[in-house]
């Protein structure tokens, strides 16, 4: 139902005459979310659908922006540039998690294009210290009829017959990994896992680039590699210490992987509870000239009192239409949320 409503506010935007009435492009610009890109796969059960575009809705979307007059830049060069009163306005594209089809597929893009682009790298996913719960919990209630989970008042058997008992399934992993201590919920999502035969681990290897394969990439002109935590773990929910080495950290990871110091950091999660002033002004007093939320909008002047908190516009993967991304340019289905 909430995918239903958000499409019916996209197909309404880029139809309306308000769209027609108002600047292609809203504000001063945007910054664009993805995290996979790569070709469609047809699965029935998909909760990770969202976070996956293709190729060639990347390249929609790229040249949506370019038709927009938007002026492709890094992301970390935005606070200067918005700084400048020439009224020009600019996209930013970022990818979070560093997975290997970010340099399969949507690096190939960017280069036709010469599109400047943002991977946000987390050292535990390079090193195969820390796994991808969504992408195991994924598997884990995809697989078979049914497993085993503690969610806190002991093991009971988990039903995943069916299609709907799949996606509950997930929903409630996902909701277990946000409502206790977040290495316990990672941790008993990987034993349940293990004791259905699924390897965690081997998820990570399979998906995320290690740090020869980062290094390579970074021969790309047109990358540049942004932070993303040591854990991908949620930034308010824990102490000021461990805030404080999973942003540090994470900029020493990433800098002896490509070797250059990460410019950029992006908040895990990165909604509103996940990214707030406590954690922006870390980011800040570490020497990070942006950051970015997932909190949806578009750049505006008042960007520059917060440029550690910048908003972004995700590239969703159950929306792919060159229309949506125009619609979204626009700015107007932010004012309603």
């Amino acid at each position: 139902m909430r995918h239903a409503v958000i499409r019916a506010g996209l197909e309404a935007t880029a139809l309306s005459r308000a769209a027609r009435l108002v600047p292609t492009v809203g504000g001063r610009g945007l910054i664009f979310t993805l995290h996979h890109v790569r070709p469609h796969v047809n699965a029935p059960f998909s909760p990770n659908a969202a976070l996956s575009v293709t190729p060639e809705f990347l390249e929609k979307a790229v040249v949506a922006a370019l038709d927009g007059g938007l002026v492709p830049v890094h992301l970390h060069a935005l606070p200067a540039l918005l700084a400048e009163p020439d009224g020009r306005k600019f996209v930013a594209f970022t990818l979070d998690d560093g997975y290997r089809n970010n340099a399969q597929f949507a690096a190939p893009v960017f280069r036709r294009y010469g599109i400047p682009y943002t991977i946000f790298i987390t050292a535990g996913f390079v090193e195969r210290r820390r796994t991808l719960w969504w992408e195991t919990a994924a598997e884990l209630a995809g697989r078979g009829t049914g497993f085993v989970f503690d969610f806190g008042r002991g093991p009971e058997e988990v039903p995943t017959r069916t299609l709907a008992q799949k996606n509950a399934a997930f929903a409630r992993l996902a909701d277990h990994v946000h409502a206790i201590q977040e290495d316990e919920a990672v941790a008993r999502i990987d034993t349940a896992a293990a004791e259905t035969g699924i390897d965690a681990g081997s998820i990570v290897r399979d998906l995320v680039m290690d740090a020869d394969e980062l290094k390579a990439l970074a021969e790309d002109p047109l990358v540049h590699f942004g932070a993303h935590t040591v854990t991908h773990v949620n930034l308010r929910r824990v102490s000021a210490k461990r805030l404080n080495e999973e942003i540090t950290e994470s900029a020493r990871a990433v800098e002896h992987y490509v070797g250059s110091k990460p410019r950029s950091f992006a908040y895990p999660y990165g909604g509103r509870s996940a990214a707030g002033p406590r954690e922006m002004a870390a980011v800040a007093e570490t020497g990070f000239s942006a950051a970015v939320t997932t909190q949806p909008g578009l750049l505006e002047a008042a960007c520059l009192e917060q440029p550690t908190g910048l908003p972004r516009v995700s590239l969703n993967g159950l929306f792919q239409k060159k229309r949506y991304v125009a619609a979204l340019m626009t700015g107007l289905p932010f004012r309603f949320t």
